[in-house]
């Protein structure tokens, strides 16, 4: 059993820990909370005034390019290919030869119309100058040998006529005496009549005639001539080759489709406008033109006409611009976007499409209450017309000139403290 004397040393001995460990347990003990709440900083923001205005919807059409001047050249005449002049994607001008024929049929064709038209110009020369001397003078001795026939031959029937009554020779003699005398006296007749056709001339019916002949031979060497030149086919606008329908050694009948042409200067754009959208529109209206193969390209253009019918299949209408002055790399054929503005006649508040705010299904704007700081007070708004970067609302509370929060809108809470932080200007 310990004794008195060993307990105190003991005690001695525990009481200077004892504190130790009574020191260290209030150093390391946490200071109790602050039981007070802190209000949290005001959040910057930038605003911006309400502004009144009218519903504006942006449309978006789609449509297409096609070549104000655009032609298929067809042959004029009939032949093989000779030579391929051009290919698609080549630049031409007015009269530039595109394709060649071979012409050997029509050169063969024109020659004998040549031969033609100089004999019938010969014969109306003869008609027009009249008869020859030497062959009025050939006229004149034919008829005195026909003469000399018919006296010779009546000479004959009359001694043959003696002869017969004296009994020397048989009647039969006297029929071929007298036979003779007719055929020699015809004979007279006709050179007779051929003199004074050749010291008369050409009636003036017969020079018509002829006049008409060589006319007529004319008018088929021009004809064939002008065959000849339409196998050289050439082009009747300047523009640039789409589609090439032959090549050499094809055989082309007149009216077969050679080259199509286009001008890609003057362009016209057809736009789809739906039922709705149609009764809308009005000549005169401006567009703002894009196309996905040119980017960055942009340009405004008037509409310069709604076609008055539909499509039976999509019961669309059609508007047409005109474009003088296209970009290089827009062609026909190629795809457009078309932004229509156009004006609903509903007044409203405008603001920026960036002062907007959803949450929960709903549409919220930050309103601006003066106080120090200023606060940001939640409003949900009917949203009317969306026009892009900027959309037309309605509140019963709000008013044109209104500040309301720009941006920094994005977890903002209603009644927070807001600091002003607009960029200068």
């Amino acid at each position: 059993m310990a004794s008195p004397r060993r307990w105190l040393n003991y005690g001695l001995w525990l009481l200077p820990g004892a504190g130790i460990l009574w020191a260290l347990t209030l150093w390391w003990r946490p200071a109790p909370p602050n039981t007070g709440k802190k209000a949290p900083p005001p959040r910057p923001v930038e605003v911006t005034e309400i502004q009144t205005g009218t519903g504006i919807t942006r449309n978006t059409l789609l449509g297409q390019v096609e070549a104000l001047t655009q032609a298929t050249i067809r042959a004029q005449t009939s032949g093989l290919v000779k030579e391929m002049l051009v290919q698609p994607g080549d630049q031409v001008r007015a009269g530039q030869t595109l394709v060649v024929l071979d012409n050997r049929d029509q050169n063969i064709a024109l020659a004998q119309a040549q031969a033609r038209l100089a004999e019938e110009r010969s014969a109306l020369a003869r008609l027009e100058v009249g008869t020859r001397p030497e062959i009025i003078a050939q006229r004149q001795a034919e008829l005195k040998a026909a003469q000399a026939r018919e006296r010779e031959a009546q000479d004959r029937l009359d001694r043959n006529s003696q002869l017969v009554k004296e009994g020397a020779i048989a009647e039969r003699t006297l029929v071929e005496a007298r036979a003779a005398l007719e055929d020699a006296r015809s004979q007279r007749l006709r050179a007779q009549a051929a003199l004074a056709e050749a010291q008369a001339g050409a009636t003036r019916e017969e020079r018509d005639t002829q006049r008409a002949r060589v006319a007529t031979a004319q008018a088929s060497v021009q004809q064939l001539e002008l065959q000849n030149q339409r196998t050289r086919i050439t082009a009747l606008s300047n523009g640039s080759v789409r589609t090439c329908a032959v090549s050499v050694g094809s055989l082309v009948q007149s009216d077969d489709p050679v080259v199509t042409l286009v001008d890609a200067n003057e362009l016209d754009i057809y736009l789809e406008l739906t039922e709705i959208l149609a009764g809308q529109i009005r000549p005169g209206q401006m567009v703002t033109l894009t196309s996905r193969s040119l980017p960055g390209w942009q340009t405004t253009a008037p509409i310069s006409a709604v076609i008055p019918a539909t499509d039976p299949s999509s019961r669309r209408q059609q508007a047409r611009l005109r474009l003088n002055n296209p970009p290089a790399g827009l062609l026909p054929g190629m795809a457009v976007q078309a932004e229509l503005q156009s004006s609903n006649n509903v007044a409203g508040l405008v603001i920026p499409r960036d002062a907007l705010t959803r949450r929960n299904q709903e549409w919220l704007v930050f309103m601006i209450q003066a106080g120090d700081p200023p606060q940001a007070q939640a409003l949900p708004v009917e949203l009317v017309t969306d026009m892009g970067t900027q959309v037309l609302i309605r509140h019963p509370e709000l008013r044109p000139g209104q500040k309301i929060v720009l941006r920094g809108g994005d977890g903002l809470r209603d009644q927070a403290p807001v600091k002003i932080v607009n960029p200068p200007g």
